[in-house]
């Protein structure tokens, strides 16, 4: 077994990866902006190590000084977590380079997903359904035009690099795609160093459902059902379940295998999610993306499972067994994860500010994964996500019902928090009928000037 994990992230997913880390009786090591020093993850590791200040590309993403941590700590593992350099193959060949244990997949297959252009044609070759989209990089907006008149309207317009909803937009007609081309293009620059842009038919009124795979040591790939994605602003997650309420037991066995195809053509090791877009008039779907990391949703997979996917990464990287029968698997119940955001619950934009009280809601069913705590003071220099809020109970209804809840029991004063608008979100009749798509904010939060549909 390994002696000791460095984890190299911050906020709820390092507490949640060192709870799992010191559960195995493993050394847990957490590294740290000065900005985070008095958060909750610090303190719960067996050693913290400063990495820097508190801008990310000083301390979180420095390879050579996440690098360094680990040598001065003695490491001989480092966990990514989600976010920042979790999906860097760079990062993870140098891990290997320097000795130590890689929690992830293999860097090859990280650098196979990550641009989203050779990912599309990778998949297509392995037989997992695709949209129809670009093969190539489109370098200029006449480019484009001429390729959405082959493909159709109504396009997406993506950065092939990067993730996260940037440089993404919709085009319904050649002069919207003239001025999203250029705004997706500069804003892939600026992200990721990378303008290359991908075109793709835009399915209106979809779902985003994703599959949990497993890649064990044997060689094989697992499935470990779906989780539904769909609620969403700017194209970021607020709120995840699992099992989804708007697909057909066929369409979830079909979904799986094609999961199963994606994570055996890149050789894939660990934790993964293959992200598909459900199409909810034709109920068929098509591939998305490959995330090759711990998803910040996989709280309800672990929920219905009874299994813990991060000591299945850890263990899997050790080179040993899972610690489940993975032909036994079962799924109990229904679960629910709501995203708490420090935002405007109306505006949806960051909130920071000092938190001067916190109280968590509890109980059966109840699992809260938070990064901050009383008295922590919530910065412009990362992410607003304080914590997930999930649930499980044995039916949608039940689970519906314990949010609402929970959300109402959560205490955060200080920076303001979007728990109204999750209150308003399970309190609305199309999300309670199971019967939404990935439009349902936009209808619930309607732009200003907008029509509601």
């Amino acid at each position: 077994m390994l002696e000791s994990v460095l984890v190299a992230n911050r906020g709820e997913i390092a507490r949640r990866v060192i709870r799992t880390v010191r559960a195995m009786g493993i050394r847990a090591i957490a590294v740290y902006s000065d900005a985070d020093a008095g958060l909750p993850f610090v303190r719960e590791a067996d050693e913290a190590v400063l990495l820097g200040p508190a801008p990310p590309a000083r301390s979180y993403l420095d390879i050579d000084a996440v690098i360094g941590a680990a040598r001065q700590a003695g490491a001989s593992a480092i966990h990514p977590g989600y976010g920042f350099l979790a999906e860097n193959p760079a990062f993870a060949a140098r891990v290997l380079a320097e000795g130590l244990t890689w929690i992830g997949p293999p860097p090859s297959a990280i650098e196979q997903m990550g641009d989203k252009i050779s990912a599309r044609n990778l998949m297509e070759r392995a037989g997992v359904p695709v949209a129809a989209g670009t093969r190539e990089p489109v370098t200029d907006a006449a480019a484009a035009v001429a390729e959405a008149g082959r493909i159709g309207y109504p396009v997406m317009v993506k950065a092939a690099a990067g993730g996260g909803g940037i440089g993404m937009t919709a085009a319904a007609n050649p002069a919207e795609l003239r001025a999203g081309f250029e705004t997706a293009r500069s804003r892939a620059e600026r992200f990721f160093g990378n303008p290359a842009i991908l075109l793709e038919r835009y399915i209106e009124r979809a779902r985003h459902v994703e599959i949990q795979i497993l890649g064990l040591n044997d060689g094989s790939v697992i499935a470990l059902g779906e989780r539904d994605c769909s609620v969403q602003r700017r194209h970021q997650k607020v709120a995840e379940e699992t099992p989804s309420p708007g697909i057909t037991p066929e369409l979830r066995d079909r979904m799986q295998a094609a999961a199963v195809r994606a994570g055996q053509a890149v050789g894939y090791r660990g934790a993964g999610t293959v992200e598909c877009l459900v199409d909810t008039a034709a109920h068929d779907f098509v591939f998305l993306e490959m995330n090759t990391r711990l998803q910040v949703e996989h709280p309800v997979t672990e929920l219905v499972t009874g299994i813990d996917l991060v000591e299945q990464q850890i263990l899997i990287a050790d080179g040993r067994p899972v610690s489940f029968d993975p032909l036994a698997v079962t799924f109990r119940g229904h679960a629910l994860e709501l995203r708490v955001y420090a935002e405007d619950p109306r505006r949806f934009l960051p909130s920071p500010g000092m938190i001067t009280d916190w109280a968590e809601p509890a109980g059966p069913g109840i699992r809260v994964d938070a990064g901050y705590a009383a008295g922590n003071e919530v910065t412009t220099f990362y992410d607003p996500l304080l914590a997930k809020l999930c649930v499980h109970r044995a039916s949608r209804a039940e689970a519906l019902g314990l949010a609402a809840e929970a959300v109402s029991a959560f205490v955060i004063t200080g920076p303001k928090t979007n728990l109204p608008f999750l209150a308003e979100l399970l309190a609305s009749g199309e999300f309670a009928s199971g019967d939404y798509d990935t439009s349902l904010i936009a209808r619930l939060r309607p732009a200003p000037g907008a029509q509601r549909q």
